[in-house]
C-alpha cells in the first residue's frame, strides 16, 4: 500500500481506512445547527441576533430563495433554526432561551 494512503489511526490493531476517516472527519465538522433564511429577510437578521445572545455554536446559514424543495418546506416559516443531531426545528419567533434549551443548556452555565 503507498505510504500516502495508509493511516495512523489504529483501531484493534489495524489501521482506518482513510474512507471511514473521511466520514469522521465530515461528521465532526459539520455545523450542528442550520439556520434556514431569505435575503432580506428583517426576522432572519433578528434570528442572528438572538443566535449570538445565546451564544449557539457555529451554525450554516442556509438560503431558501432559489431552492424550490426548501420553498416548499421552509417558505412560510422562515426563520427556522435546525438542530441537525435531533432534528428538532425551532420556528420563529424563538428567543435565546429557547434556543439554549435546544442545546441543551440549563441555564447554569
Amino acid at each position: 500500500m503507498p505510504r500516502e494512503a495508509r493511516s495512523r489511526l489504529f483501531y484493534a490493531g489495524r489501521p482506518v481506512p482513510d474512507a471511514i476517516l473521511r466520514r469522521i472527519a465530515v461528521i465532526t465538522t459539520a455545523p450542528a445547527l442550520t439556520l434556514f433564511q431569505r435575503d432580506d429577510c428583517h426576522l432572519c437578521d433578528l434570528a442572528l441576533e438572538v443566535l449570538a445572545q445565546a451564544r449557539a455554536p457555529e451554525f450554516e446559514s442556509v438560503f431558501i430563495d432559489e431552492d424550490e424543495g426548501l420553498e416548499a418546506l421552509y417558505g412560510m416559516r422562515v426563520p427556522v433554526l435546525r438542530d441537525e443531531a435531533g432534528g428538532v426545528e425551532l420556528d420563529w419567533p424563538f428567543d435565546a432561551a429557547a434556543v439554549a434549551l435546544l442545546l441543551g443548556r440549563t441555564g447554569e452555565e
